[in-house]
């Protein structure tokens, strides 16, 4: 910088044609300019998500912000845009320019009635774009121009009534659309969307189509899934070959809502020939006509919903369903279904029963079912097993979920070896016989959360050899003894919401354990408990009662829990009681990567607190009271042991200044005038929202870096406001001027230095062309103020004249002039070497005889051009002469001095010039005459209102 800039000032000094300098200045500005230029990373309305890889995946978040149009600082390599829940009306053409690596746009609920033509034509990049709950009423023009590669557009819950070739004709490689709860009357209106060449998924449910017939749509489509749900149709007529392609049909709710049924019109089952999924829940359609459906595609259906069906609808649909080969799934929730409605199926794979009113299986159902592997009775009623479910012993999936069974005994499952997932979950399960999981050693998933288990009682010492996920939330356990010392590949083990106090040799035989939820249990010390997890890599032990006092001044050493765990990544230990965190409680953590600590209670941090941690990229330790912590003596050191940290949480930590985060920093700015961290050097997301922070200069830096920084998110910088002082309570701190608070060195270092070349140069010019003249004005301007002083005070003149001489000259002054004017005419004259004060610098007694004088004989010779102090004293002199307007000089030559030796003294030629003078070689032998002379000078009165003052003195013949 101080190069640059030296580089500025020798340039211009050295282009002196006015057009170069121009030229130079404007070049070098530019330069200046560019070098300057930094991307701000903090948004003002809009949040970027923190997420890894934040360059490549860049998701912007503008939802719920209250805003009416879309903001102009998106920044342009955004992947994911969210503005939904706004206020925005109206997309205009200049409102996405230059977002080219957009993929995903979300702007639902909205108010948006209005979209320029070509308002997306920079979003060539966009896949997915969302306009639902929005207002708009037709789609027309060239509404998506541009959007070639849009592959998901949904339009649900707007006031659609048309849509027009045109504007959708550039969404060639649309794939999915979405029309739901519109206004669209006739299936014609949607032709446009039909005909898109790639289109797979169409979905116009809950519209006010009364018919669907085939031949408005004219020709053939690729839609593989089609739905029509909540339309009042009274006709589905498929009498063309335009869904080949056609795998999913939703038809459920529809039909006419007052009396009357739904016709089903397909000549050619051919026609369907590839519809395995098929949707009829609630509709109205009479049970004749549904069967008439399922036959006609008895060579293809795999999945049947039958939901909400009338009892005696449903056993005609069961019993047709029944004999389709191909079916595998039958979803039959929320019917009434009896023990003797599905006793002729033979061949379901999956059963959902769920919401019955009452559940008798027979056993000859069961045993019919040979293929069966999913089984669902979730929601029902059951209060124990069925003893049914023994006969299906190739069942890999049993949910049993949201009933109300209340013991697990030994022979309830004994039969199904198979089983790899069985829920349980949501019951009345307090007791659980030791040997009910015997028989289970395929069980991978097995789920018992929100249940009333006291005790396990050994129940997991047998057979679960294969189990990985294990559940139990939300129980009333209290002891945990060895229970799982028999699981020897749980991966996955959930305690939580428990209120255990005995945790002895609990987790000893987990030697693959990766994932442990301890979080709201009770616990009030973890102890050795987790010593043998090795394998551990995610701990949540949250909301617990973990206190620690301040042992510091005792000396009490306590154990760290967490020791053996290095190979844990995640640690969450938010909401505890502790009042001191010890700094080496993280001891054995080497492999950390993110740890949570909110409302931890802790009023302070350690230096050495992250020690033990040094591969953090993520810290949370919002909602602790840090407002008495002094950061500013161990801050550097605390964040310098985690260089790796990406993301810092300090949100509602009663910090009124974060000044401390830039201590290493402070004074000293970056080539780009951006202000860094060198302590976390590889952070990119800071949230500090919620602190009572103080508007004034404590925040200058953070404020400034939270502005300009390119790697660091501040989230919702522009939205924190200030607590203090009171005057500026409620404003926002980045609207704060920081510029009072300090000096930026890099301009103070381009000023000083520029300065100081600038003087250099002048000061040589100056000596080498102008050093007479300013000795010249020095003396002058001490003259003048002499002067000044005098007039103001009215000094009487103290001498008749004053004598300046060369000393080689004093033999005729002491000689000629001395005797004349003193003896003779009697005049008082001064002298240097009489009358000068000793003591005085020389320059004062000039000063002093000259302007104490009336006048002044100066008795020019070469020696007195010679001289430097004669010179003072003439200039002086003359000064004098012209300022007052008087005669006061009086010029005597010696010798005969040619003009162009006067050059140097360039004022004395001009007096000579226009005034006359005395000569003594030209007096001669008359020097009476030259006396004279002399005396009319000296005896010339002084008068301020003479008009034409002049020089006294005749010049001799």
């Amino acid at each position: 910088c101080l190069l640059f800039n030296t580089y500025l000032v020798l340039v211009s000094l050295a282009l002196w044609t006015q057009s170069q300098i121009r030229f130079s200045l404007c070049f070098l500005l530019c330069c200046r300019f560019f070098v300057n230029r930094v991307n701000s990373y903090v948004l003002t309305n809009c949040t970027i998500e923190n997420t890894r890889n934040i360059t490549i995946n860049m998701k912007v978040l503008c939802s719920q912000r209250n805003l009416e149009s879309i903001p102009n600082d998106i920044p342009s390599k955004v992947r994911f845009l969210d503005i939904s829940y706004n206020y925005i009306s109206k997309i205009k053409i200049f409102d996405l320019k230059f977002l080219t690596t957009l993929k995903v746009l979300n702007m639902c609920s909205n108010i948006i009635s209005h979209i320029d033509d070509g308002a997306f034509s920079d979003l060539v990049a966009l896949q997915v774009l969302n306009l639902d709950e929005n207002k708009l009423t037709c789609l027309s023009g060239h509404m998506f121009q541009g959007l070639g590669n849009l592959l998901v557009l949904t339009l649900s819950e707007n006031y659609i009534t048309t849509i027009t070739r045109s504007s959708v004709q550039s969404l060639y490689s649309l794939k999915e659309a979405v029309l739901k709860i519109n206004r669209l009357r006739d299936i014609e209106h949607v032709t446009p969307i039909f005909h898109l060449p790639n289109l797979q998924t169409l979905d116009i449910s809950g519209n006010l189509f009364d018919s669907f017939q085939s031949s408005k749509i004219s020709k053939s489509t690729s839609v593989r899934r089609l739905d029509v749900s909540y339309n009042t149709l009274k006709i589905f007529s498929i009498t063309d070959n335009v869904f080949p392609d056609l795998q999913t049909l939703h038809l459920s709710y529809c039909g006419p809502h007052e009396n009357g049924s739904m016709d089903w019109d397909i000549p050619d089952s051919h026609f369907l020939r590839n519809v395995s999924d098929l949707h009829l829940s609630h509709i109205h359609m009479s049970a004749e006509m549904m069967s008439m459906v399922l036959r006609s595609l008895n060579s293809s259906l795999v999945n049947l919903t039958l939901n909400d069906q009338v009892e005696y609808k449903l056993k005609t649909l069961v019993d047709e369903a029944c004999h389709i080969p191909t079916l595998r799934t039958v979803h039959l929730k929320e019917n009434n279904i009896s023990k003797d409605m599905l006793q002729s199926c033979t061949q379901v794979t999956e059963m959902d029963l769920s919401d019955s009113d009452t559940i008798e299986l027979s056993e000859l159902f069961f045993r019919s079912m040979k293929y069966l592997r999913i089984l669902s009775l979730r929601s029902n009623r059951l209060r124990s097993i069925p003893n049914v479910l023994k006969n299906l012993a190739t069942l890999e999936v049993l949910n049993l979920s949201g009933n109300m069974i209340s013991r697990l005994d030994c022979l309830d499952l004994d039969n199904l070896t198979r089983l790899t997932e069985l829920y349980l979950q949501i019951n009345y399960i307090s007791i659980i016989e030791e040997c009910f999981f015997q028989d289970m050693g395929a069980l991978n998933i097995l789920y018992l959360y929100n249940n009333k288990i006291f005790t396990l009682n050994g129940a997991f010492k047998k057979g679960l050899v294969n189990l990985e996920s294990l559940n139990l939330k939300h129980n009333y356990l209290r002891s945990i003894e060895g229970e799982f010392e028999n699981l020897p590949s749980l991966k996955h083990l959930d305690l939580s919401f428990n209120d255990i106090y005995l945790m002895k040799g609990a987790f000893e035989d987990l030697a693959t354990l990766t994932t442990l939820d301890l979080s709201s249990c009770g616990i009030l010390d973890l102890g050795k408990s987790l010593t043998a997890l090795n394998a551990l890599k995610t701990l949540n032990v949250s909301h617990n009662s973990m206190g620690f006092e301040d042992f510091r001044e005792n000396n009490i050493q306590i154990n760290p829990p967490f020791s053996n765990l290095s190979s844990l990544e995640h640690l969450v230990m938010d909401y505890q009681s502790t009042f001191y965190l010890p700094s080496d409680y993280l001891q054995g953590l080497k492999s950390l990567l993110t740890l949570s600590a909110q409302n931890f209670h802790f009023n302070s941090l350690d230096p050495e607190t992250f020690a033990h941690t040094p591969n953090l990229i993520s810290l949370d330790i919002s909602k602790n009271d840090l407002s008495k912590n002094d950061f500013t003596e161990h801050s550097l050191k605390l964040f310098k042991l985690i260089p790796n940290l990406e993301k810092l949480y300090m949100s509602e930590c009663g910090l009124p200044s974060l000044d401390f985060i830039f201590l290493v920093e402070r004074n000293i700015f970056k080539k780009d005038n951006e202000v860094s961290l060198s302590s976390l050097p590889a952070l990119t997301f800071l949230d500090v929202q919620g602190n009572p922070f103080s508007c004034d200069c404590s925040n200058a830096f953070f404020i400034q870096w939270a502005k300009s920084n390119s790697q660091t998110q501040v989230v919702e910088a522009y939205q924190y406001l200030c607590k203090y002082p009171k005057d500026l309570k409620g404003s926002k701190l980045l609207d704060l001027d920081t510029r009072p608070c300090f000096v930026d060195s890099g301009f103070f270092y381009y000023i000083s230095t520029a300065s100081l070349v600038i003087l250099t140069l002048l000061g040589a010019f100056i000596y080498h062309l102008l050093r007479w003249q300013v000795v010249y004005a020095y003396y002058l301007f001490q003259a003048y103020l002499y002067d000044a002083k005098r007039k103001k005070h009215c000094v009487p003149y103290q001498f008749d004249a004053f004598i300046s001489y060369n000393a080689h000259d004093e033999p005729w002054v002491k000689g000629e002039l001395l005797p004349e004017l003193e003896e003779g005419q009697g005049w008082k004259l001064c002298l240097h070497h009489r009358d000068f004060q000793p003591g005085k610098s020389i320059i004062d007694n000039i000063t002093d005889a000259i302007y104490g004088s009336r006048k002044t004989i100066s008795v020019i010779s070469h020696r007195y051009l010679e001289s430097e102090w004669c010179s003072r004293e003439i200039q002086m002199a003359s000064f004098r002469l012209f300022d007052e307007q008087k005669d006061v000089l009086i010029l005597v030559f010696l010798e005969e001095i040619p003009d162009q030796q006067l050059s140097p003294y360039h004022r004395m030629r001009r007096l000579v010039k226009k005034s006359t003078y005395l000569s003594w070689p030209k007096a001669g032998d008359h020097t009476g005459v030259f006396w004279h002379k002399l005396r009319m000078a000296l005896e010339t009165k002084d008068c301020p209102a003479e008009e034409n003052p002049i020089l006294t003195g005749v010049e001799m013949p």
